[in-house]
């Protein structure tokens, strides 16, 4: 309910309409619950996408945890996370071609601009961390190392 709720405001928000009352439904979520399980599924998206794909959603994560999070932004990142690593599309690949892949863009590059002033040098480390664990720091090496 939380996410089909959030994915709603979210596509409110990205057409300029009013949230208030939809939002005022998740004023007592528990985020930090909700938001739990999401880096597990976080982890397996960015084995098939890659190190530099992950990092922005990685980014949104930890400022999805920080509880100075207002709940307008936790509603949004959680959307736009959910939309991405879950199963679920309004516009499927299969279907719609470059608009399936597009829709997901969107909700992120919007979600990405509205928070992005809330990235710290702390969650920076964090998302680099988490990366390193995952990837290894061998992997980054190669990269730059080809370009």
């Amino acid at each position: 309910m939380v996410l089909i709720t959030s994915l709603l405001i979210l596509a409110y928000l990205v057409m300029g309409k009013d949230v208030k009352p939809l939002l005022k439904r998740l004023q007592k979520v528990e985020w930090q619950s909700e938001i739990r399980g999401l880096l597990d599924r976080l982890r397996p998206w960015a084995y098939k996408v890659g190190r530099a794909t992950a990092r922005p959603l990685l980014q949104l994560y930890y400022v999805l945890q920080d509880e100075q999070t207002s709940t307008l932004d936790r509603v949004m990142i959680y959307a736009a996370i959910g939309y991405v690593v879950l199963p679920i599309d309004l516009l499927p690949r299969a279907i719609y071609k470059v608009l399936g892949v597009l829709d997901e863009g969107v909700a992120m590059l919007y979600v990405y601009k509205k928070i992005k002033n809330r990235l710290t040098p702390a969650i920076h480390l964090r998302v680099e961390q988490t990366l390193d664990e995952w990837f290894g720091v061998e992997y980054e090496m190669i990269v730059q190392s080809c370009k």
